[in-house]
């Protein structure tokens, strides 16, 4: 699965807020909410917050490998 920790760092780190970062990138919170989450979100949104983080996808995402208890659930 995909996980959106190293984004979450990111933000942290930088100190940066999500509703700012809503609005600078232009992605709604219904995809903030989805990131949090580690849902999927579309190659437009990574696109979109990769230009205002000037960041590469892989710095803002990883592959986390699934747990048998997760796959059959």
């Amino acid at each position: 699965m995909i996980s959106y920790k190293p984004f979450q760092k990111m933000l942290i780190d930088r100190e940066i807020k999500k509703t700012e970062l809503m609005k600078r990138a232009r992605i709604s919170s219904a995809t903030m909410a989805k990131l949090n989450k580690n849902e999927y979100v579309s190659l437009e949104v990574i696109d979109k917050l990769c230009e205002v983080l000037d960041c590469q996808p892989g710095d803002m995402m990883e592959y986390v490998k699934r747990s048998e208890e997760e796959e059959s659930g």
